[in-house]
């Protein structure tokens, strides 16, 4: 992969985002939108996000991924970093992207955990997908941030969320516990809301970090994606974003009246929604 270096300077973030942003593919078919907005806890932003398009290989590559990160904003800046670039530089990417993107969130899991303590003691959710020549999507997760395709204007979600009820064997099993104390919200050892996470070294031996895969084809019926944290699914159904998102065909504006809803919801966690729009 001799244009990997050159490539790997595309992929580079590294700092969380505020505001909005919008692009397009080279050919112009696919138009994306974003928008993060700071929730109202008294700690820094902590989501983080990847949304372009690159060339890689001769081939077009549609990059997409909200990183909701929690104790801190390290793990969610890492994962911005070099999450993709994990996942291309495997060497079966292009013959067998689900395996290699399972992979590469297994080692850049286990690489994180090698940096503590500079990586602290916090974790992050991640949901990616990557649009491959603007017709085969596959996406990927761990935790609760959400991908939501919509086909004819029905929503389809493509990820799963990880919540410590609904993996609670998993948990115990591994010699952890799920605990509605404090507060209302189930939680790994009373400490964290989702049952899979990047990072999270306290909680490591209790919590999976291996992702859910989905694959899907882009043909005329599919309308739009939409990927965003927990800050909008708290507080909003997946048709419901759809709907929102369907009627509006700048995805940037899309991704803006998603947001604006959530806080009308009175949503106050950090907020981040991309928009992808294949068609119109």
């Amino acid at each position: 992969m001799d244009n990997f270096c050159c490539f790997s300077s595309q992929l580079s973030g590294g700092r969380s985002s505020y505001g909005s942003g919008k692009g397009r593919s080279h050919q112009g078919h696919t138009k994306y939108g974003f928008t993060l907005v700071k929730g109202k806890a008294n700690h820094p932003m902590e989501d983080y996000h990847v949304a372009k398009f690159v060339q890689y290989h001769g081939r077009e590559l549609g990059l997409f991924a909200i990183y909701d990160g929690h104790l801190g904003d390290k793990v969610p800046a890492y994962l911005q970093k070099n999450l993709f670039h994990n996942i291309l530089k495997e060497e079966e990417f292009w013959t067998d992207p689900g395996r290699s993107i399972s992979k590469a969130y297994e080692r850049t899991d286990q690489a994180i955990l090698s940096h503590s303590p500079d990586l602290g003691r916090g974790g992050s959710t991640a949901v990616t997908a990557i649009l491959m020549n603007g017709r085969n999507l596959w996406v990927a997760n761990v935790g609760d941030s959400r991908a939501v395709l919509s086909k004819r204007g029905q929503a389809i979600q493509l990820s799963v969320d990880h919540e410590p009820n609904t993996e609670r064997s998993s948990i115990e099993t591994k010699g952890g516990f799920v605990s509605n104390m404090p507060g209302d919200v189930a939680r790994v050892n009373g400490q964290l809301a989702v049952s899979r996470a990047f990072g999270d070294k306290n909680l490591k031996s209790h919590l999976r970090s291996d992702p859910d895969i989905t694959s899907a084809d882009v043909d005329g019926d599919t309308d739009l994606l939409i990927i965003a944290s927990d800050g909008v699914w708290k507080v909003m159904a997946n048709q419901e974003a759809v709907d929102i998102a369907k009627k509006i065909k700048d995805p940037q504006k899309a991704a803006k009246q998603i947001v604006v809803e959530a806080l009308n919801r009175e949503s106050k966690d950090d907020i981040s929604c991309i928009v992808v729009r294949f068609t119109g």
